[in-house]
């Protein structure tokens, strides 16, 4: 079982540290604001989304427009926004060309979504959620419409408790700390879920995620560590109508700790294959 944490005590937040440029971190609050599904936002919901008056966000906008990092859009009905800009594509794919785990894992990932008739999704964190950095699915079978790009939450979707259960005892700690100040209310219930599935993985080898990230999905998701490279996630699920607990944790949950294990085996990130 997970062992309890503590906030971090001591610690220097952004207001404390000398080094810390308040500017950069909202700027890049601003991208991060940004979802695969959104066409566009403008600075009102930018505002909303970030915390922050709606005149800094217009400054922030501004400049991050002007530096190619967002574009101007409209919506088709008279309203305008930004979208990201091609700045951002470059810092994206700059940072996809060089995750080789991604070139490898692939056709493995396939065939476990071919067999399971599910999506399987390579995953890491930023911030508090998981973003999905590659996505294999069974073109015979009704899966979830996400793609490369798509952040789940970390503490109740699969993929962001296995990276819990498998982080160090200080990040966790300090992402304890901010899950439970994003919502306080509903901390307590959040964490309890976090514990049991830590006390899954080390059961099973697996986390799960039964309806409680959304009501009608399911998944299981195992921790990949790879050398010269984040900690990884690898999960697989989908619509519960399809993919019964029982069936992940049965059919499909041998099948991905043999891929994982294959991965630890002969993958590698950046810089080529494990020693």
């Amino acid at each position: 079982m997970m062992t309890k944490s503590k906030p971090a005590k001591g610690g220097a937040g952004p207001k404390e540290d000398r080094h810390f440029v308040t500017a950069l971190a909202r700027g890049l609050q601003v991208l991060s604001a940004f979802r695969s599904r959104d066409r566009m936002l403008g600075n009102q919901e930018l505002a909303r989304r970030c915390g922050l008056p709606k005149s800094t966000i217009s400054r922030l906008t501004y400049t991050l427009t002007r530096e190619g990092y967002l574009e101007p859009a409209t919506d088709g009905q008279g309203a305008n926004g930004y979208r990201l800009g091609s700045a951002v594509l470059a810092l994206g794919g700059a940072m996809l060309a060089h995750m080789d785990v991604r070139t490898i894992a692939r056709p493995l990932m396939q065939d476990l979504a071919d067999s399971t008739q599910a999506m399987v999704s390579l995953g890491v964190r930023d911030r508090l959620s998981m973003i999905y950095v590659e996505n294999c699915r069974s073109e015979s079978a009704l899966t979830l419409s996400l793609d490369v790009g798509s952040r789940l939450p970390l503490g109740n979707s699969a993929m962001g408790r296995a990276y819990l259960a498998a982080c160090s005892p200080v990040e966790r700690d300090d992402l304890f700390e901010r899950l439970r100040q994003q919502d306080e209310r509903a901390w307590p219930r959040l964490r309890r879920g976090i514990e049991q599935a830590a006390a899954d993985y080390l059961e099973h080898g697996c986390c799960t995620s039964f309806g409680e990230w959304q009501k009608e999905v399911n998944a299981i998701a195992v921790p990949l560590r790879l050398e010269g490279g984040p900690l990884m996630v690898v999960s697989c699920g989908g619509p519960g109508v399809n993919l019964s607990p029982a069936f992940l944790m049965d059919k499909a949950r041998p099948r991905l700790l043999t891929l994982v294990r294959k991965l630890q085996a002969t993958g590698g990130v950046y810089g080529g294959p494990l020693r």
